[in-house]
């Protein structure tokens, strides 16, 4: 089987701002949540049987208290920040497993995901839907991947050491000598990506870097690289089969109606019939 993780909060922000610049007021309120849901059955109705959402149900964690300037909810549209729980609620109308974070984030969700994912002999590949670059630290030979929703490129592990310089366990080193302007800390002063691969090449993760190469900056290096690093210890599911889809809910149908696209509900239990069709003439 193949297991498909998907960064809700990313998509969210996808479809909200891909759909405002034409979007009519009328729809306007829960659009984003609509394209969503319509993306996930995409992915369902081209055989996607496995599929799991984390999101930020708050987008504060545990580092806005390592590092004060990480990133918050400011500044983003009410608009927007009101579709949040919805899309949660919605998700999980239709069928889909979703893990709303709260002390840790999104990104942390996905990687505990694809860890236990990775962890049982029954699944094949692990498909992380997300962006962030943070994410490239799970990737795992060709068992464990990342796909970059801009272009769907997909990147393994040779496909991080082309774009980033290192392999996947060294991305917490590289973000945090380069910084990350999206989580709001700003890496070591005077290193770019290039020097930062290099001296990673050279010295392996930070903490075995020699005292004078980071100087002063050394213990600022080493709290970025904590924030970078993602957590894998969230438990959320014991047995990879909850996150088989198995149609949607009952309670879908008020959804649909509530969320002003008919086409859902329709769309919703078709694929489900599709589904189990395919399911049955497996062998």
């Amino acid at each position: 089987m193949i297991v498909h993780l998907i960064d809700g909060t990313y998509e969210l922000f996808r479809q909200f701002y891909g759909r405002k610049r034409f979007e009519k007021p009328e729809t306007a309120r829960f659009g984003a949540v609509v394209g969503v849901l319509h993306s996930v059955l995409e992915m369902i109705e081209q055989g996607a049987t496995h599929v799991g959402v984390a999101t930020d149900h708050v987008i504060e964690s545990f580092r806005n208290d390592l590092w004060p300037e990480y990133k918050t909810g400011e500044g983003i549209e009410r608009s927007l920040w009101a579709q949040f729980h919805p899309l949660e609620q919605a998700l999980g109308a239709m069928g889909i497993v979703v893990w709303p974070m709260v002390e840790l984030e999104a990104d942390d969700g996905l990687a505990s995901a694809a860890q236990l994912s990775a962890a049982d002999p029954r699944v094949q590949k692990v498909c992380i839907w997300a962006n962030d670059k943070d994410l490239a630290q799970c990737v795992r030979a060709a068992r464990v991947v990342q796909v970059i929703r801009r272009g769907n490129q997909v990147l393994d592990v040779d496909g991080v050491r082309k774009k980033f310089g290192v392999a996947p366990e060294h991305i917490p080193d590289f973000l945090a000598l380069v910084g990350d302007a999206q989580d709001g800390y700003p890496g070591v002063r005077g290193i770019g990506r290039v020097t930062a691969a290099q001296l990673i090449t050279q010295h392996g993760p930070l903490e075995s870097f020699p005292p004078g190469v980071l100087g002063a900056s050394r213990e600022d290096a080493l709290l970025f690289k904590r924030l970078a690093t993602l957590r894998t210890d969230a438990a959320l599911f014991d047995d990879v089969e909850e996150l088989r889809w198995r149609g949607p809910r009952a309670d879908f149908a008020g959804w649909a109606e509530k969320l002003g696209d008919a086409k859902l509900l329709e769309r919703g239990w078709n694929a489900a019939r599709s589904s189990a069709a395919a399911a049955e003439a497996r062998p």
